[in-house]
């Protein structure tokens, strides 16, 4: 065999290795977009998992989606017209994540609304604590205070002087 061969048949050798890498390189990208396609996606078998993490023996939605799956990208079909495919066969509740209109809006910004609201109401209640503490009466330092003269005694310096009185009737005995 002379020397142009060699290189001839080891090109051909290095081509045939290359192109038989350029398939599996596809199929590996196909099977990573389906996998992706797949988590967005609901199995319809009733088990509320997504399509790709559907874990039931014997399930017959996940094989038959899974195909058609297979099917739309290896056409390579866009991402929304796959998952608008799925959505006009099976509808709305095999979508994982539905979409933000009408009354799925509702929940997309009930969500957080009502988060904040229930934290302005913490914020709230903590505000009238610290208020409440704030006004509470001083300790009996200001209770030996005299009230001032033609000052009408309030309540609680009339239970505090009662409450004096029968302390000291009490420890007489």
């Amino acid at each position: 065999m002379t020397k142009r061969a060699k290189y001839f048949f080891a090109a051909a050798a290095l081509a045939a290795l290359a192109a038989s890498l350029v398939p599996s390189r596809v199929r590996a990208q196909q099977g990573d977009r389906t996998k992706q396609l797949g988590a967005k996606l609901m199995c319809m078998c009733g088990c509320g998992q997504v399509l790709t993490q559907c874990n039931h023996i014997g399930c017959t939605y996940l094989g038959q989606e899974l195909k058609e799956l297979d099917a739309l990208v290896a056409r390579g079909e866009s991402d929304d017209l796959t998952l608008q495919g799925f959505v006009q066969e099976y509808g709305e509740a095999v979508l994982a994540t539905p979409p933000a209109k009408g009354f799925n809006a509702a929940v997309w910004y009930i969500t957080p609304a009502a988060f904040l609201l229930g934290l302005a109401i913490v914020a709230g209640v903590i505000r009238m604590w610290r208020q409440r503490e704030l006004l509470a009466p001083a300790s009996s330092g200001a209770a030996a205070m005299p009230t001032p003269a033609g000052a009408a005694p309030s309540a609680l310096d009339e239970r505090l002087a009662r409450a004096r009185q029968q302390a000291d009737h009490e420890t007489e005995d």
